[in-house]
């Protein structure tokens, strides 16, 4: 069963590791990538944002509160973070990045 789409206000530009850029757009996104493409499986803050994430899409927390953990569970894995303007929306995937319709 798919999840509910909870969308940021702002999404969120992540550098990974690779030095490319994705972006995240919601919190299904985040918690999918913590799930399946995280780099390192471990750390307080990588398990606040998955438990967050989790939270959030069950709406027992703010989606506001779910990308903040994400973002520290960016910078716990040296990943810099930053917001994307707001007329820039995209959608990040198991393939990159899809505008949205």
């Amino acid at each position: 069963m798919r999840l509910p789409e909870v969308l940021w206000a702002v999404p969120l530009s992540v550098r990974l590791q690779s030095g490319t850029n994705r972006i995240f757009a919601s919190v299904y996104d985040a918690l999918d990538f913590l799930e399946h493409e995280w780099p390192i499986r471990h750390g307080q803050a990588y398990e606040r944002a998955v438990a967050a994430c989790r939270a959030a899409l069950n709406s027992s927390l703010p989606s506001v509160v779910a990308r903040e953990a994400f973002i520290g569970a960016c910078l716990e894995a040296g990943m810099a973070t930053s917001a994307v303007a707001a007329h820039y929306h995209a959608r990040s995937g198991p393939h990159g990045n899809k505008p949205l319709s």
